[in-house]
């Protein structure tokens, strides 16, 4: 496996985002119910943000909730909102003293107001800090959000604030929840699934796609490092040739 030492620093992607996959399955194969992977997965996450944090990256996102996921057994999704209050709370002297500024995207007004209140209270808590800043995707999903962008511009564009011939690639991102961030140049997806999930749809039109068989709660700095060392490994075209891209390298 990959260590820190092994990883240069010079060619680091500024933002990976991370599937989290594989939580139920992995209690499942100890006996267990899907909660008790859910909240092992917890140690998974403070590893990949140290490790993210140790390495300098700049912006890490993590699918924590999806918007389809609300259509699990209610007892599930309510444990689910549960964890995610406690993890909050438990986690935020770390955020504090590891400089980590913490972000969220997805309909949090969906969210119970309970977890919209500690929520809230970790965002106003960190907004000053400069190292990492970690992206929470919550009651997410792309489709969501583009959609979501579409009501905001057909708005604008009845309002006379947006003239369609002026609309571009680069004015619609305003429109998205991550225009603030930019776009992922790694997604790595554990568990051994081989889907994107609705997740990210616009961002990740060019990121590097990274797969690992690991389950999310056995996810360790160590993966995180060998999503990163094969990041660095590959050639980066841009819909352009080799020839060009190793031109522009050297000038």
């Amino acid at each position: 496996m990959a260590t820190i030492e092994s990883i240069n620093k010079d060619k680091l992607p500024s933002h990976v985002a991370v599937i989290m996959d594989g939580n139920g399955r992995w209690a499942q194969r100890k006996g267990n119910s899907r909660i008790f992977g859910h909240k092992n997965g917890v140690v998974a996450v403070r590893e990949t943000v140290e490790a993210a944090s140790e390495l300098g990256i700049k912006y890490l996102t993590l699918y924590a909730f999806s918007t389809e996921n609300w259509n699990r057994p209610r007892e599930e999704v309510d444990a689910l909102m549960s964890l995610l209050i406690v993890t909050i709370e438990k986690e935020l002297e770390s955020l504090l003293e590891n400089n980590v500024c913490l972000h969220v995207i997805g309909d949090t007004q969906s969210l119970p107001k309970s977890v919209q209140k500690q929520l809230f209270r970790a965002l106003d808590k960190t907004r000053n800090n400069t190292g990492l800043n970690l992206v929470l995707a919550l009651s997410y999903s792309g489709r969501w959000e583009i959609l979501n962008a579409m009501k905001k511009l057909a708005s604008d564009v009845r309002k006379k604030n947006l003239e369609v011939d002026d609309l571009s690639c680069d004015s619609f991102v305003q429109y998205l929840t991550t225009s603030e961030y930019p776009d992922p140049e790694l997604l790595i997806r554990t568990s051994g699934e081989y889907r994107i999930s609705n997740f990210m749809l616009w961002q990740i039109a060019y990121a590097e796609l990274y797969f690992t068989e690991v389950l999310w709660p056995d996810f360790r700095k160590e993966d995180f490092f060998d999503a990163i060392l094969d990041f660095q490994k590959r050639e980066r075209r841009f819909g352009k040739i080799s020839e060009q891209v190793n031109t522009e390298s050297v000038n």
